[in-house]
């Protein structure tokens, strides 16, 4: 809904549930990332400028006794927490398994110098590799021979057999060329996410690049919010949220629906740092 309905707004207390309570003490999720990737489309909640005023201009014995900071703290940790899980989502997909690092590591050496990388055989399928080149170039000697003297059965069956070594020895050499591009030098990968916003990130970014992604939009609101969220955690720690008698605002606390916590969500204890990330 967020700044529609004019009408309906002049008739909304501070207090009624319909109003959002995130956009009254701070700013509202919803107003952070449209027209990105995590637009969250409207708001649902009435957004009224003249309640926010209102809101602003309360002494804070009135900002106490509706205790909306702690609404905004509740709204502000689900998204981030949403985030969180892609960003760890994110991460587990770039990173390799032990089995594949030990798949890594039996598979190829990478020898590095200012012009070239080198992949230097070590392993048990570059020696397929090897075996595979040599029954193409045996099974092509043989074709010449049979060639020669009239088998033409036999040539076809061996033509056969060189094809399926030649399959196998580019299936073997796809394989290896993938491991040596994950790998790489440094032996990370070339992406990581941010841990921030949870976008991918390219290690060979330009300077550019990477400043249009720290100052673009979804990045922007993710940092601000996580700001916000741990400076108001900070500010409310300790202090218990206000007892409300009717807990059936749409969960009870928060500018959306959120599962009927009610006074036993917050109270600054509730909210914390998790996975290293605010």
């Amino acid at each position: 809904m967020g700044t529609g309905a004019p009408s309906r707004n002049a008739q909304l207390s501070i207090t009624d549930p319909k109003v959002c309570r995130s956009y009254l003490v701070g700013t509202c999720p919803h107003d952070l990332f449209t027209n990105t990737k995590q637009d969250l489309g409207p708001c649902p909640k009435v957004h009224s400028e003249g309640l926010k005023t209102e809101y602003e201009t309360a002494s804070a014995a009135e900002k106490a006794k509706w205790g909306f900071d702690f609404d905004y703290m509740r709204d502000m940790q689900k998204y981030i927490d949403d985030c969180d899980r892609r960003i760890d989502s994110a991460q587990r997909r770039l990173e390799k398994t032990p089995d594949e690092i030990r798949q890594t590591n039996n598979l190829v050496r990478i020898a590095s110098s200012p012009s070239e990388l080198k992949l230097v055989a070590n392993n048990h399928q570059l020696k397929q590799i090897s075996d595979y080149t040599k029954t193409i170039n045996g099974g092509l000697l043989e074709i010449s021979v049979l060639g020669e003297t009239g088998s033409v059965a036999q040539a076809y069956n061996g033509l056969h057999k060189i094809r399926t070594a030649k399959h196998q020895k580019e299936t073997c050499e796809r394989e290896l060329k993938n491991l040596q591009d994950t790998s790489g030098p440094s032996g990370h990968q070339k992406l990581q996410v941010c841990d921030v916003c949870g976008a991918y990130l390219s290690r060979l970014d330009n300077d550019r690049r990477l400043a249009d992604h720290f100052f673009g939009k979804m990045h922007m609101g993710y940092s601000d919010m996580r700001k916000t969220f741990k400076k108001l955690s900070e500010e409310l720690k300790g202090r218990p949220p206000p007892v409300r008698h009717h807990d059936d605002e749409e969960g009870g606390w928060g500018g959306r629906s959120g599962g009927g916590r009610g006074p036993r969500y917050g109270g600054g204890g509730g909210y914390k740092k998790r996975g290293g990330r605010w």
